[in-house]
């Protein structure tokens, strides 16, 4: 009954990746906070996490120096600009080895993080420990919870 179906097969997900950054370049941060809408393999790894004062992003950007990274924050968005070298071995005669499997992402790169309101991007501040960027953005002032207490009459 079902001999006439042809099953389409994609392959690999990480083939569509191209078309996928493509279109983040004419729709940005059409899901930003969805890790589903970031393509496999995106470069460099992230990890945003939010407190009542602040939301922390961390860069898990191994090789990269901080002289290597550009951190933009405009109209909620965070933005990550930076180039990565490439790391080639060399036999004993100086030549470089073919390569037959690549892991490590090298190359210029581009990330934007679409950010929650109300933070304050005067008083951000990054930090880079091993390989970790640590990019703190306090909330405003006027927007952090605030415990009142009741006076007794």
């Amino acid at each position: 009954m079902f001999d006439d179906i042809k099953r389409f097969e994609t392959g690999s997900p990480q083939q569509l990746d191209w078309f996928r950054q493509l279109l983040d370049g004419f729709l940005p941060d059409g899901n930003a906070a969805d890790i589903r809408a970031v393509p496999r393999g995106s470069f460099p790894m992230i990890n945003v996490a939010r407190s009542d004062d602040t939301v922390r992003v961390y860069v898990f950007a191994a090789g990269l120096a901080p002289s290597d990274l550009t951190i933009d924050v405009q109209d909620n968005v965070l933005t990550l600009r930076g180039k990565r070298e490439p790391v080639m071995g060399s036999n004993d005669d100086g030549s470089t080895p073919p390569v037959f499997r690549r892991e490590r992402v090298s190359g210029e790169f581009v990330r934007a993080i679409a950010l929650p309101d109300g933070l304050d991007a005067e008083r951000a501040e990054a930090r880079h420990n091993h390989g970790v960027f640590e990019i703190v953005l306090p909330k405003r002032e006027e927007l952090k919870p605030r415990r009142i207490d009741v006076q007794v009459a």
